[in-house]
């Protein structure tokens, strides 16, 4: 039962727009106009777009020729990865002010556990009000938060009043919200999922309560147990502060499809030094490369290669990469080539001490 698990007042801060907001803060010519930041009108994927784009459907992951055919007035932007980690790093250091317990996701989104927090305020839900409010006054930028008891719960609840807007669900309503939840938008249900358990009469969180752990890993797997658990507000993963990187990566996407190796390798000798630029800039180094290639039909091959020391420079990287590349003969034209490092040689690091308090329906949020 809820009233039995430890209960911690979570924030969930996402950037609205994070990417396209910073080019149109940067360009006042881009703001109040549909902005696309990566792709273009021929190809490529796009990796945000503006909330003025969004109007017309365009959306982050989708190819920049379809984005342009839903908005003729699209405009496409080349995205500035520094800047964009220049304004996280402002973000997060007003999340310090708050609390330790801060565990970025990306660069525009990231858990916080207030629950014992620097400036002694047992509200969850006004912390992340002055925390929103300050972003916006200080760096110039507009984020949403969502508050809860858990994770799971405070990142579903931070969508729900998106741009500029939070949204808190109360220790006693957490079981009506996830009931009447359209399956849709539970966190770690995607696209395909939702519509197998639209198939088997699941539309809302109610339906999923009402299916046994046995039916649930018997269609679903191992992802079972998991949908079982957060309808029922079980999700005891605590805030970590010191996520471990896994990997590090770079690719790019190609004006026109390659057909040899040969042309290939000038692109490859850009991607191995952009790798090697942000191993450096993380002070890591890693034994796995693979190689990631994507086909003019968008199938996606990858090979890798385990080197018995770590590797950070672009020629060892660029070496491995190319003989990855000549390993065996490619299927067809290539529109993609990544190259990303993992087996990192990143250490744990002790976290801060997190603390939690028993249910009450009275708990300040």
């Amino acid at each position: 039962m809820l009233s039995d698990l430890p209960i911690r007042k979570i924030i969930h801060i996402d950037m609205d727009a994070f990417y396209a907001s910073v080019e149109q803060m940067d360009n006042p010519e881009l703001q109040g106009k549909p902005v696309a930041v990566g792709g273009s009108e021929k190809r490529g994927v796009i990796s945000a777009a503006s909330y003025e784009a969004r109007k017309f459907g365009v959306r982050s992951a989708m190819a920049g020729n379809l984005a342009v055919k839903l908005c003729s007035d699209l405009i496409f932007v080349k995205p500035n990865f520094d800047r964009y980690t220049e304004i996280s790093k402002a973000i997060r250091s007003i999340f310090y002010d708050y609390t330790d317990l801060v565990e970025p996701l990306s660069l525009d989104e990231a858990y916080l556990d207030v629950t014992h927090n620097k400036k002694g305020n047992p509200s969850a839900s006004l912390i992340a009000k002055e925390i929103r409010e300050r972003i916006f006054n200080e760096i110039g930028l507009t984020a949403s938060a969502g508050i809860s008891i858990n994770k799971f719960v405070a990142k579903v609840a931070s969508d729900f009043n998106k741009p500029n807007g939070q949204k808190t669900v109360n220790p006693e309503d957490v079981m009506v919200f996830l009931e009447q939840l359209d399956i849709r938008k539970f966190y770690g249900v995607g696209k395909v999922t939702a519509d197998k358990m639209y198939q088997n009469g699941i539309f809302t969180g109610l339906d999923l309560k009402d299916k046994s752990m046995a039916y649930l890993e018997a269609n679903f797997g191992k992802s079972g147990r998991y949908y079982y658990d957060v309808v029922r507000g079980i999700h005891n993963s605590e805030v970590k502060p010191n996520r471990i990187r896994k990997s590090l990566a770079a690719e790019r996407t190609f004006n026109e499809n390659l057909s040899s190796e040969v042309f290939m390798l000038e692109k490859l000798t850009n991607i191995a030094d952009e790798v090697s630029r942000r191993l450096s800039k993380s002070k890591v180094a890693g034994k796995t490369l693979t190689l990631k290639i994507k086909y003019s039909d968008f199938s996606l091959q990858t090979r890798s290669k385990t080197m018995p020391y770590y590797i950070r420079s672009a020629s060892m990287i660029f070496d491995i990469a190319k003989a990855l590349l000549f390993q065996e003969k490619l299927r067809d034209s290539v529109r993609l080539l990544g190259i990303s490092l993992s087996n990192l040689n990143t250490e744990t690091k002790k976290q801060p001490e997190q603390k939690s308090v028993s249910v009450q329906l009275k708990f300040a949020f």
